[in-house]
Order: C-alpha cells, then structure tokens, then sequence
C-alpha cells in the first residue's frame, strides 16, 4: 500500500493533483477505477461543477480564411493618407456614427443587431499559426507557416464544447465544413486533438449548393435494412461488452463512440431532415445566394435550429490572392479593390446579413452567437503590388446574437488603423466570452495526453460586449 501510495504521489507532481484528488485516487482504486478513469471523471465533475447560466445555446464561427481587410470593410479610415485610405467610400449604417465600407450595404442596414470588435490583436504573422489561434483560443508554440497539425496542440472550440456540452435532440453537438483547411499543409485547430476522437467535429466536405447535396454517412446501403443495421449494433455491444474495449484503448474508445454516433445519425429522422437542405423554400436558398458559402450558412442555422452547439464554418479552403480566400497581398500588379469588390464583398453582403436576419426573424438570435473573423487583418499601407500584407496587431471581428449587445462598436484603432487605443481585446478573451455565453466557466481544465491540467481559455470574458 505504501509503494502504491508513492507512486501516486510522484504522478501528482507532474500532473498537478491537489492533496484532495490524491486521497480521491486512492479511495476511487479500492472502487476499481484506474487513474486514468479518475481523472476523466475528475473533468467532467469540474465541468459540471463550472457551468454558468448560459446566453447562448450555440455558436455559428464563420471563418474567413486568409484575413479580411478591416480598412476596406467594418474600420474603414476615410481621412487617412494616400496609400493607406481604401478606395471604398464610407457608408452611413443604422447605427448613429458607425460608418463601415461601401462594399457592404446591407450590413449596413443590420448593423444595430452586430457588436464590432475593433481592437483585436494577438501576434500570429503566418496563416498556419494565426488559424489554429483563431481556431482554439490558445497561443501556438511557434510563429511559423510550417506549423504542423499534431495531437499535442490544443482542440478546437467546438470539441472543447462538445466535451462538456452534448448536442440537443440527438444532434452532433460540433459540425465543420465545407473543407479541411490549409496552408500547404493542413492547419491545426480543426479537430479534438488530445481530448479524444469522440469530441472531433462531424466534418463533411461536399459543397452545400451542390445540386445532389446529401452526406453519405446519414444513408444505408441499399442492401441494408434499419432492421440489420439495429441487429449489428446489438451485435457489436454484445462484443464491446465481453472485450471490455472502452476500458482498454483510448483510441478504440473514440473509433467506438464515433461508430455509435455515426449509427445514430443514420437512424435520426430529425438529423437527415436538418442536413436536407431541399426542404428550405427557394426564395430563402436565393436569399443566402446560391454559392457554397451561401448555402453553408444557411445550413448552419438548420443545424443550430435542430440542436447542434458548435458550427465551423470556413469561408475557403485555402489562402491565395484570387477567389479562393482573403489573403490579398496583391498579384500581377493588380489592385486588389476588384476581387473586393466583385467577390468577397458581395458573398458577404449576401449572406451574412441573411443569417443575422434569418435568425432573428426565427427567435433564434437571441441564443445563437455569431462570430465572423479571420485569422488576422490585413496591413493599413498598402504594399508595391497593391495589395495589404498580413496583420495581427489590430482587426476586427463581427459579433451577433447570443448575449451580446446589439448595435454596439467595441474598442477603437487610431487613426490610420493600426493599432488599439483601447480596450484590447485577445482571441483568450474572446475564447473566454464564447465558453461563458455557452454557460461554461473559462477556468474549466481539461488534461492533454500527459495528463497536464489545462483551462479550456486562458482569457477573461470581455463584460463590455455583453447584454
């Protein structure tokens, strides 16, 4: 016994346990729990011991891979000098004093049901490092576009909600799509990471506006009746149970529990029917506009309208100065003002006040958080090829809904647009903002695969955006 109490003692010291768990992890050995299974069971009490009252019952991230321009859209700077003043004009919203660019007037016309965030920072200057920052909350290790996806970085928000939050009416609680990101390679902040294959996303990379739109996971073969599909369940239950393969392998316990979810979803009508998009009258898919980010959007408010907690959406699968993203750094000796102002502009003027709208229009605005951001901005000079390079020190990140404020502008850069006077905001604290209108407390700790305790943000909420 004393040989036992010892070795628990030396692995507290790596992985933080108080003098209380220690004692915990004794008595739950007599109980037959390994330590493994304690400190599981440790998280989620502390989960479930954390949650707060919750504004938002989901959260809709649209991310606009490649780093949208604040000059040329929501802080447009029209008395700053030559070179870097936008050639868009300044527009009038609905909101007294708040001008945003000419490229975008129906977000104008909705502006009193967004908070911008005008004083975003954080010190990312690659696309791979800045994504999974955006993407998790959680500063890389590395500044460099050679950062590699691997299983030691933090998770995505929405695993990290799917941990301690379950999708509602069966839903998956974290949905991503239409790609898998990248900057040559794949960026990281995507999936679960060390919190385990049963918290990664349900991701599916079919174009929504497709014509045959439809996931293969959610129809049987042909040759399977739901009757056999149930007598196979049975069937693998009968041999999890006699293997006892959930308390043998972490990585059999993911493929387990997605081979379950999958099943699920299969036999969900209420699944199949939110993915079917055939059911959305016609005038409402033109409203969005029939491209894949259109109809990813619209998606997104049936998924959140049936039950799921987390949606990624990603505005492009990759960066590049033509239609494939926001990284405009120039090209060809081209201004960037026409892929502006023919493409990313008006997707965006389409579609991302039609969701706002649609959802408010639902009841569902209320208690659904939008957030629309890129991994950074763009520079307030422009560069020799007409283009903005990369630019993390000040940016602007558009929210809406699920307890924030309505018609409100957070936070002010100076006057060419390139840096914060005040009330900075970092992706931590946004990270935080998000976890608390989720209802869950930014201090919750999760356990990476060396069983170090880390809280799921390392921010704090930011009040003066709130409701």
């Amino acid at each position: 016994m004393a040989k036992r109490f010892l070795a628990c003692t030396d692995f507290a010291k790596t992985t933080h346990l108080t003098r209380r768990q220690l004692l915990q992890v004794g008595t739950a050995g007599f109980l037959g729990l390994s330590l493994p299974q304690f400190l599981a069971a440790s998280e989620r009490a502390s989960g479930r011991a954390n949650q707060r009252r919750a504004r938002a019952e989901a959260i809709i991230l649209l991310h606009q891979f490649g780093g949208p321009p604040q000059m040329d859209t929501f802080d447009i700077k029209p008395h700053a000098p030559q070179g870097i003043r936008s050639e868009f004009q300044p527009i009038q919203t609905n909101v007294p004093g708040v001008i945003i660019g000419e490229g975008l007037p129906r977000m104008a016309r909705v502006m009193d049901k967004v908070t911008l965030i005008r004083t975003m920072q954080h010190h990312m200057r690659n696309h791979n490092s800045a994504t999974y920052f955006s993407l998790t909350g959680h500063a890389p290790p590395v500044d460099d576009i050679r950062l590699r996806d691997t299983l030691d970085l933090f998770p995505a928000y929405g695993s990290v909600v799917n941990r301690f939050l379950p999708g509602r009416n069966g839903m998956p609680a974290f949905v991503a799509y239409p790609y898998v990101i990248r900057d040559g390679s794949i960026s990281p902040g995507q999936h679960a990471s060390f919190l385990g294959k049963a918290h990664d996303p349900l991701l599916f990379t079919q174009d929504p506006n497709a014509p045959n739109f439809g996931l293969p996971e959610l129809r049987l073969p042909a040759n399977v009746s739901l009757d056999q599909l149930e007598n196979r369940r049975a069937m693998l239950s009968i041999i999890d149970q006699q293997t006892q393969l959930l308390e043998e392998s972490a990585l059999a316990r993911g493929i387990s529990d997605n081979h379950q979810r999958a099943l699920g979803m299969i036999t969900s009508p209420r699944i199949r029917e939110a993915f079917d998009l055939s059911r959305e009258p016609a005038y409402v898919r033109d409203q969005y506009g029939r491209t894949t980010y259109g109809q990813s959007c619209l998606l997104a408010r049936r998924l959140v309208e049936a039950g799921a907690r987390f949606v990624n959406v990603y505005f492009s699968p990759t960066i590049g100065g033509n239609r494939s993203g926001w990284d405009m750094h120039g090209f060809d000796g081209q201004n960037i003002s026409p892929i502006l102002r023919e493409w990313l502009l008006p997707q965006t003027d389409r579609t991302l006040p039609t969701l706002i709208t649609d959802l408010d229009e639902r009841g569902l605005l209320d208690t659904t958080l939008v957030v629309w951001m890129g991994e950074f901005g763009r520079t307030p000079r422009i560069n020799n090829t007409n283009g903005r390079d990369h630019w993390p020190d000040c940016y602007t990140a558009v929210l809406a809904g699920g307890g924030v404020r309505r018609g409100h502008v957070h936070g002010s850069s100076d006057r060419i647009g390139a840096y914060p006077t005040g009330d900075l905001v970092r992706l931590g604290d946004l990270a935080a903002t998000m976890f608390s209108l989720l209802g869950l407390d930014p201090h919750t700790e999760i356990y990476d695969r060396l069983n170090r305790p880390f809280p799921i943000a390392t921010g704090s909420p930011v009040t003066g955006i709130l409701a």
